[in-house]
């Protein structure tokens, strides 16, 4: 590989809101003026985005060839995404991890699901007495998460049900914990939260069926809660399918789906960690983590939080560290001609993109 050129960005850094002269030297970020640097872009400078739930690799019907997933890895980067947390996905993307100009992927292995509880050709598929086995399996092909399927169609009840017994879930969560791993679950519905906030669950999916006292859990114990709104959107749809086996469960979809902003926004108010995820790569298409930030304000978050939360907080909480723009960090970054905290429809349009060090957009 051959030496990324040395670069110079001028504007304002966020969040620090600062102007600032910042040069990219070795594929790092420095402060230290670089002689012959060429100036890619002036603006407002963030953190690279990050959607902090989406499956590379996968589509509707389960496994795409590489080509098609390189695309999905592509389509998100040109949209500023430099850093995904794949929650759950079937295919093998190693492959991706030597290539420089792709995005980052932190993976949780695959889907854990219950028999006939999920989507055909994502997860496993197994019973409770497997649970823990299958999470050691996955923490360790995953890069420090397991991703549970909690709840799926009931369809002995023809509704939303939880999949597994709280006993199964307290030793798999402890389980995975021991191995370093954090654990995050898809969850609908209401029923199965409480076991899984319970038996220590680090992460929701989605979590449309949160109350209140669940949500003053969450907060008193830092799980997370990656809302998806761009995938809940399409609850009605799902309803509509259902309507004709399954009529509660339709009319439970668009319960669910008529409370999702004021669910998020109950969640942020009690000082739940709020991310921006799009769950892209099953029914959705990539590149749709700025309109995942406008849903976000659109529920009532404060743009400059809602921004954070697909940049450097979602960095910070996937990597550790502050998650900005410090001396020495890698330099992934986007630029922008409008302040996103201000205007987060800017995010739609990046002006400039670097990841490792070299311009990409």
């Amino acid at each position: 590989m051959t030496t990324a050129p040395a670069l110079h960005v001028r504007g304002v850094a966020l969040p620090d809101g600062e102007h600032h002269d910042l040069w990219v030297r070795d594929g790092a970020v420095t402060y230290e003026s670089v002689p012959g640097a060429e100036t890619v872009a002036t603006g407002w400078v963030l953190p690279g985005l990050v959607d902090l739930h989406c499956h590379v690799g996968l589509a509707a019907n389960g496994v795409v060839p590489d080509d098609v997933a390189e695309q999905q890895a592509v389509t998100d980067r040109d949209v500023g995404v430099l850093l995904l947390r794949d929650a759950g996905s079937p295919a093998d993307t190693r492959w991706m991890d030597g290539r420089d100009d792709l995005p980052r992927i932190v993976r949780a292995g695959r889907h854990i699901a219950r028999t006939k509880r999920y989507l055909r050709n994502y997860g496993w598929e197994i019973e409770p007495d497997e649970l823990v086995a299958y999470v050691e399996q996955e923490a360790r092909r995953g890069d420090g998460w397991v991703k549970l399927v909690g709840d799926w169609i009931d369809r002995d009840k023809g509704d939303l049900g939880p999949c597994w017994p709280r006993s199964a879930l307290e030793q798999a969560i402890s389980r995975a914990h021991e191995l370093g791993a954090r654990v995050t679950a898809h969850v609908f519905g209401e029923d199965a939260l409480p076991d899984l906030l319970d038996a220590g669950i680090d992460g929701i999916e989605h979590g449309t069926g949160l109350s209140a006292d669940l949500v003053a859990g969450m907060a008193e114990r830092g799980v997370s809660l990656v809302p998806t709104l761009v995938n809940i959107a399409n609850f009605p749809k799902f309803a509509d399918r259902g309507e004709a086996r399954y009529p509660a469960y339709a009319a439970h979809m668009r319960a669910l789906h008529q409370r999702r902003y004021q669910n998020v926004r109950d969640a942020y108010d009690a000082g739940v960690p709020v991310f921006a995820g799009t769950d892209a790569g099953g029914q959705l298409p990539h590149g749709l983590i700025a309109r995942e930030v406008l849903e976000l304000v659109a529920a009532g978050i404060p743009a400059p939080d809602a921004v954070s939360a697909a940049s450097w907080k979602a960095r910070a909480y996937l990597l550790g560290g502050s998650g900005v723009l410090d001396e020495g960090v890698g330099a992934d970054l986007c630029v922008y001609a409008a302040d996103p905290r201000v205007e987060p429809e800017t995010l739609l349009d990046p002006v400039r993109i670097i990841l490792r060090g070299r311009v990409v957009h």
